[in-house]
């Protein structure tokens, strides 16, 4: 799915519409009253952007009209299509409203919103959910982000490639500038997410996301968190729908002057990945019923020749898999007797098979119905094992003592019909069109 973003009348920022020198000018602020109690909104009443750029900021007095005017003269460099900046003041004890109300006032394609609430997650779920841009993203107030990296993020998520992008501090060419205290926190965090979550994602933390608004439409009633953790329960829902994720390297520079409690943050997070876990297993996050909605919306493939791709896939982790088996039954058969090795040596190489035909071949990934997929794909694998050791059966009954040579050359060849029988097995069984959907 699609859109067809056309540039609105005024109010957001393009190329060449804003003086870098000044960043200042545009129409006159219009007040309105807020959609939800306890929110208050400033901005240019104008047509819709192409995204909804926000920035959350709570207690920023000091530093904020710097990042915001900064902003406001980078964007046109490095975004293509019309942006909105919106400054999101979470219940602020100083002067950060009525800094972020004299920006909407004199900055074009700036808005200012009000929330009487706490929390980064408050403010990205108030706006996101409301917002009337089909692509939006956030970046914090500090600037700790490199904004050379805004175009880059956003690309994929205009040309409808990708549904939520992030920024990553944790890729081998992103330039990290950070204290080890924070870096052995967000590893060791972002480790603790793969073991026990199954995230595929890098970096959770990282405050530089974006994603299309029906991807946002599709995971926000599900999310509960307000503060910090929102970040990470966004985007474990996020692959566990299926959506597609494009990450970005980043050049970052820690805030020396964040007020972050690293402690309560650390707590919190762990209390989100315990509750995410028990959603999971008890089915109280509605994985399934996500994954139909992203099905439903996602167009049909319709490249030519999927089974003559599957099938040169398939060939090329059969070729790998034989010469795995073959180098471990020559191996196991200096020691073993010729059954053992061979079953042992199938066994070993069929798991890494499995998985390989699984997310490459098939296209399965994800945990929808892995289990079951891993035991019939032992179904197979056992007939696989009957054949070739059939085989090896048959030859020391017509030869007693067949040379080692000849060993490997009937266990390749019915190998090679095992073949086969595995991919009609696993393409029309195993993985078939709805488990590839689903998965």
């Amino acid at each position: 799915m699609t859109y067809e973003l056309s540039a609105p009348r005024g109010g957001a920022l393009r190329a060449g519409s804003v003086d870098t020198a000044s960043a200042a000018g545009g129409p006159g602020e219009v007040a309105r009253p807020a959609s939800r109690a306890g929110v208050a909104v400033a901005d240019h009443a104008d047509a819709a952007p192409a995204v909804d750029l926000v920035m959350p900021a709570h207690n920023e007095a000091e530093g904020l009209a710097r990042s915001v005017r900064q902003v406001v003269a980078r964007v046109p460099e490095c975004v293509a299509c019309p942006t909105r900046i919106t400054i999101v003041d979470n219940a602020s004890t100083d002067a950060t409203w009525q800094v972020a109300q004299q920006l909407a006032r004199d900055l074009p394609g700036v808005r200012a919103v009000r929330l009487e609430g706490k929390g980064r997650g408050r403010a990205l779920h108030h706006v996101w959910s409301t917002s009337d841009a089909p692509v939006v993203a956030y970046m914090d107030a500090d600037l700790s982000t490199d904004l050379a990296a805004l175009g880059p993020l956003l690309a994929p998520l205009v040309s409808g490639h990708s549904d939520v992008a992030v920024g990553t501090r944790h890729a081998p060419n992103a330039r990290v500038e950070r204290g080890p205290k924070r870096a052995v926190l967000s590893r060791s965090y972002n480790l603790l997410l793969r073991v026990l979550l199954g995230a595929r994602f890098s970096d959770a933390q990282c405050g530089f996301k974006a994603m299309r608004t029906d991807a946002a439409e599709l995971l926000l009633p599900h999310v509960e968190d307000t503060g910090w953790f929102f970040d990470t329960e966004l985007l474990v829902l996020a692959e566990r729908a299926g959506l597609r994720l494009h990450e970005v390297p980043v050049d970052w520079v820690d805030d020396g002057d964040s007020s972050v409690d690293l402690l309560a943050t650390a707590a919190g997070d762990l209390r989100g990945v315990g509750r995410i876990l028990a959603g999971l297993v008890t089915g109280r996050i509605p994985v399934a019923s996500m994954r139909d909605a992203v099905a439903r919306r996602r167009p049909p493939v319709t490249a030519a020749g999927p089974l003559f791709v599957e099938m040169v896939r398939f060939g090329l982790v059969g070729v790998a898999s034989t010469v795995i088996h073959a180098a471990l039954f020559v191996g196991l058969r200096e020691v073993w007797a010729a059954q053992a090795a061979n079953a042992t040596a199938l066994l070993t190489a069929a798991v890494g098979n499995t998985a390989a035909n699984r997310h490459w071949t098939f296209g399965a990934s994800g945990g929808g119905h892995v289990a079951r997929h891993y035991i019939q794909a032992l179904v197979v694998l056992a007939t696989a094992l009957a054949l070739t050791s059939g085989a090896l059966a048959v030859l020391h009954t017509l030869a007693p003592t067949p040379s080692r040579a000849l060993e490997v050359v009937v266990l390749v060849a019915a190998a090679g019909s095992a073949t086969l029988l595995r991919f009609v097995a696993l393409r029309r069984w195993v993985f078939g069109v709805s488990d590839r959907r689903d998965a």
